[in-house]
């Protein structure tokens, strides 16, 4: 079970990890535009941020529950990952989302 408890901390981390430098290198796109340079790498790094730490406690919340299914270990694991996979992605769109619509408001809001 802690092997499949490791595999599964391995593997969720790096779902994490990537999304994360994903919502970055995004933000990092959006911030070639003059109109919205500031507001997009600020935003980029906070938002990354608190999508790291949401999603860490989503992903150590889910691995808590793998004790749950010792009968079935490998189809326990394939259900975690496959929740976690889940929220980490509803997480990243709301995240892009964020993201897109700071960008999206940034001359008005530098224009005052």
């Amino acid at each position: 079970m802690l092997i499949l408890a490791l595999i599964y901390l391995a593997i969720a981390f790096g779902m994490l990890v990537a999304l994360a430098a994903m919502i970055l290198k995004i933000g990092t796109l959006l911030g070639e535009c003059p109109a919205a340079r500031q507001a997009a790498r600020a935003a980029a790094v906070t938002i990354a941020t608190g999508f790291c730490a949401i999603g860490a406690g989503g992903v150590a919340l889910i691995g808590g529950a793998l004790p749950l299914v010792q009968s079935e270990p490998a189809a326990g694991l394939m259900l975690a990952l496959g929740l976690a996979a889940l929220c980490l992605g509803l997480g990243f769109t709301h995240a892009v989302g964020t993201l897109r619509a700071v960008v999206k408001d940034a001359p008005a809001a530098t224009a005052t």
